[in-house]
């Protein structure tokens, strides 16, 4: 297991100025509007993720969650403004780049390929890697996490069930070696236990010095494990705050935690 990080620094006051300034957000997005053609998307996104950090973005369906992480990924192009990793304006680099900058995606519905075994699709992860001693320690490391994956190397993805498919899908992630995990509705299509253990998961996986960025609908949950959390709507970011403030905003907890 990676050891952990440190969380952002403080702003330093102004009383205080020979202290430095707080470090670089590890992701960034400035000013991004995105478009599926004639359909404005994103709206003037700005969005600073530092080194440590588990964030997650909440929103209602079609409110832009996934094209968020596609346009962070590079999957989607932006119409205007810049996706930022480690200060460097990657806007116009391929995906590829992207991932051996350290940025990598659990996507939603795990999307396996699910005639190839457990082992290619593992395999897969580290497809940019060279450092095979290295490969072969984060490989124990993701049967560590999933025990289950050992046993089922030589099984064919398509014949899992939803979980262990889910297994899959972050374990391949983790084989890229990566800094960011951006993770997309990690909930979707598993039962009530399986989301709860699932998302220990993820408070183990951060906790080895990950830095997570979450889009999730189930909000309670996401915000119980979060450090910060954004809310979309319809594009745009509406409220920007602590994962505790915003469990106890009362628009947020009306609008998505089914409070009235």
């Amino acid at each position: 297991m990676r050891s952990p990080t440190a969380k952002r620094p403080e702003q330093s006051s102004p009383e205080q100025p020979e202290q430095s300034s707080p470090e670089q957000p590890l992701l960034e997005m400035r000013s991004v509007n995105t478009h599926y053609g004639a359909v404005h998307v994103l709206r003037n996104v700005d969005l600073a993720i530092y080194k440590g950090e588990l964030v997650c973005l909440l929103g209602g369906n079609a409110s832009g969650k996934s094209t968020t992480l596609k346009t962070l990924l590079g999957m989607v192009k932006p119409t205007s403004g810049d996706v930022l990793i480690d200060g460097e304006v990657v806007t116009s680099t391929s995906i590829r780049y992207r991932v051996l900058k350290g940025l990598t995606m659990v996507p939603e519905n795990r999307r396996l390929f699910k005639r190839l075994t457990v082992k290619k699709n593992l395999a897969l992860g580290a497809f940019l890697r060279s450092d095979n001693a290295a490969i072969v320690n984060d490989l124990e490391w993701v049967f560590e996490l999933f025990p289950r994956l050992k046993q089922r190397l030589n099984q064919k993805a398509g014949t899992l069930s939803g979980g262990e498919q889910q297994m899959v899908a972050i374990g391949r992630a983790l084989m890229s070696k990566p800094r960011i995990l951006l993770m997309d509705e990690p909930s979707m299509g598993l039962s009530p236990a399986l989301v709860k253990q699932n998302f220990d998961l993820i408070q183990q996986i951060h906790a080895s010095g990950i830095t997570v960025f979450m889009v999730e609908q189930n909000a309670n949950l996401a915000l119980s494990i979060a450090d910060r959390g954004w809310v979309l709507q319809t594009g745009q970011v509406v409220l920007d705050d602590t994962a505790g403030n915003l469990l106890a905003h009362p628009e947020l907890r009306a609008s998505y935690l089914g409070d009235t």
